[in-house]
């Protein structure tokens, strides 16, 4: 079982930057885990993940150069830094945790986080 708790969403100019935090507790040495985000009106999309135990990582093209996942094995948590926000990165901001073999395959996520929102203002 894994537990996953978000944080770090908010309202932010166009332009700027904010750090989301996605806490994991519970058996996660062997897992990926991945950051989404859901706009109103659309599917949930992957924007990244990471796998625990080497930390490789993975990104969906509009994010390269602007989104950065990382994870601080000591506090158990996955972060997203997030620069250069657009409007069009507003949505829902969700992480997840899985045993994963395609990093971008929402169904291979068993453990999902609330979510948090991010809102970028123009």
């Amino acid at each position: 079982q894994v537990h996953l708790v978000e944080s770090g969403g908010g309202l932010v100019q166009t332009g700027g930057s904010l750090r989301l935090s996605c806490l994991a507790s519970g058996r996660i040495s062997n897992v990926g885990v991945g950051w989404f985000r859901q706009a109103p009106g659309k599917e949930r999309e992957a924007i990244a993940a990471i796998t625990w135990s080497r930390g490789s990582t993975h990104y969906l093209d509009s994010v390269k150069g602007r989104f950065t996942i990382s994870k601080d094995n000591a506090k158990n948590t996955v972060y997203l830094q997030m620069h250069s926000l657009e409007p069009e990165d507003t949505a829902v901001y969700f992480c997840a945790a899985g045993y994963t073999t395609t990093w971008d395959v929402l169904s291979q996520y068993r453990y999902w986080g609330q979510g948090t929102q991010v809102t970028v203002s123009s």
